[in-house]
């Protein structure tokens, strides 16, 4: 990023490089907070809500399978999301598609709080849960990459891993914010969260969206994407139309398979940690429901201090080594993990507190630098989004059923098969570490 002044679309006047660092920041953490409020909260309730409330036909694990079956579908969705927003966001612009993801992703969590329940409607609950869910999935599929690019190239090259991990903050905030709601849910009695208390919090993303949709449109275009406009304007009509998911596999599927190799590992230690812990914990060990939601909001609170210092040692040290520690520290972490989940409310919540608190962090704050870098401007939204839904899509929605299913299927309930899945997660985030493309792209150290 250069550091001339850019213009205000909505203002006409010029802005520093200070306001729109500030905008650029308050708009790629609030959409990426609300994707994780929204996740976090749908996970949860699967969890703990849906398989009584849209599935109230099954028995209460097949009901909990089937919630978390929807879960998986919003994950299905999400790579589709990548492809087709991703996209536009190479095409019109990564300012546009930040507004229309947060809009659809909000729009939809929102009319989830509004569904009828099995009791009402029968059938038609579950598909309308599914239809919702897949809406979600497809604004979720690309609000990372388009908030991660738009932070990364408003970037100078020393600054490339603090504003890269703004998501990542965004992420912890929503997540905090999520947890905490959570947490006072499962305070209150069963037949007032299963009745309407369930509800509420997915109604407020009503207004989450308004608020939103002011502040992003206040951001303005990135200057790689004016001059990759410009450029484009010149060219030829057969490169014109080019698509860039074709042009993606034709000059930087190398970035894509070291994307997918990240999202892979770190979404099948990611939605262990903090949403398979909730079902094992509940379901299997007869732990208190808002034991595991308040270990989560403890270790978002941690999370969001450790964010920013992961965010600046990527600055300091590169990206790609931060990951690559954080990996390693997640494979020593595996097999610990669960025998934290025994050892009472203390060491239950101190687990969560170093897996999401501090390792998950490791590996994500550095994300955003780490995986626009993989990708030439003219692809960036489009790499970044396919490669990390794609992987997203097959470990984030079946880690945690492949584990639930693991767990159930073992007669004394054992974890070391789920510990393997932790295993293999973080070996495949320290793969794409090596196998960094970085290099092909840019010359500073991120």
């Amino acid at each position: 990023m250069s550091h001339t002044k850019l213009e205000d679309p909505t203002e006409h006047a010029p802005l520093s490089e200070d306001a729109i660092r500030r905008r650029v920041g308050a708009a790629t953490i609030i959409g990426s907070a609300l994707e994780w409020y929204d996740f976090y909260l749908y996970a949860a309730m699967a969890a703990l809500v849906f398989g009584d409330i849209f599935f109230a036909q099954s028995a209460s694990a097949s009901g909990t399978m089937a919630a978390f079956a929807t879960f998986a579908v919003g994950f299905i969705a999400r790579p589709f999301g990548g492809i087709l927003f991703g996209h536009l966001g190479d095409r019109i612009g990564r300012k546009k598609v930040m507004v229309i993801t947060f809009a659809l992703m909000g729009v939809s969590t929102g009319l989830i709080g509004l569904l009828p329940d099995y009791s009402q409607i029968g059938m038609l609950a579950p598909i309308m849960l599914v239809i919702f869910r897949v809406f979600q999935g497809l604004g979720s599929g690309a609000e990372y990459s388009s908030a991660a690019v738009v932070a990364y190239e408003h970037a100078t090259a020393e600054r490339r891993g603090r504003q890269g991990a703004w998501p990542a903050l965004g992420l912890n905030i929503g997540l905090l914010a999520s947890s905490l709601t959570v947490a006072a849910l499962t305070t209150l009695p069963e037949d007032v969260l299963l009745g309407w208390a369930w509800r509420i919090p997915f109604i407020a993303s009503f207004a989450l969206v308004g608020v939103g949709m002011w502040v992003r449109g206040r951001v303005p275009e990135t200057e790689e994407f004016e001059e990759l406009a410009k450029k484009r304007a010149s060219e030829t009509t057969a490169t014109k139309t080019q698509i860039p998911f074709i042009q993606l596999i034709r000059t930087d599927w190398r970035g894509l398979l070291v994307v997918m190799s990240l999202a892979l590992g770190y979404n099948a230690l990611s939605y262990i940690f903090k949403t398979f812990s909730l079902a094992y914990l509940t379901k299997f060990r007869d732990v208190a429901a808002n034991v595991g939601a308040i270990g989560i909001t403890i270790a978002s609170a941690v999370a969001i201090v450790t964010v920013p210092l992961f965010g600046r040692a990527s600055d300091k040290y590169g990206s790609r080594k931060v990951i690559l520690a954080g990996s390693l520290a997640s494979a020593l972490f595996a097999f610990p993990f669960f025998a934290f989940m025994h050892a009472g409310t203390v060491g239950i919540i101190l687990g969560l507190v170093i897996a999401t608190g501090i390792l998950a962090p490791a590996m994500f704050a550095p994300q955003g630098a780490f995986l626009s870098k993989q990708f030439a401007a003219s692809v960036r939204v489009s790499g970044v989004g396919t490669g990390r839904e794609f992987g997203g899509a097959i470990s984030g929605g079946l880690a945690p059923l492949a584990a639930l299913a693991i767990v159930g299927a073992s007669a004394t309930h054992a974890t070391w098969g789920v510990s393997l899945i932790l295993l293999v997660g973080a070996v495949l985030v320290g793969l794409a570490g090596l196998l960094d493309q970085g290099k092909r792209h840019s010359h500073d150290r991120n």
